[in-house]
């Protein structure tokens, strides 16, 4: 994996966490950072989801929306998560 695709990953996955934040409204703990890592792991989750789970083939890879849905099901676990450390 090149610098370039790197930084595509995180620019792509910055927007993700973004666009999950503002669906799912509320009082996020974490800054850029974690919402950047939120919506790279969304893409991932979104990629298991399409290949084990709904059998799109091994080679299939997670769309805007399923990265998405995958990010939104990950601030949810996240808000569990750091809402019981508080």
């Amino acid at each position: 994996m090149g610098l370039f695709e790197l930084l595509w990953m995180v620019i792509v996955g910055l927007v993700v966490g973004v666009v999950a934040k503002v669906l799912l409204p509320g009082k996020d703990p974490g800054g850029f950072i974690v919402t950047a890592l939120i919506g790279i792991a969304g893409s991932l989750v979104g990629t298991f989801v399409g290949r084990n789970l709904l059998h799109m083939g091994r080679h299939y890879s997670a769309g805007f929306l399923m990265s998405v849905a995958g990010a939104i099901l990950l601030l949810v676990l996240y808000r569990v998560i750091a809402g019981r450390r508080e």
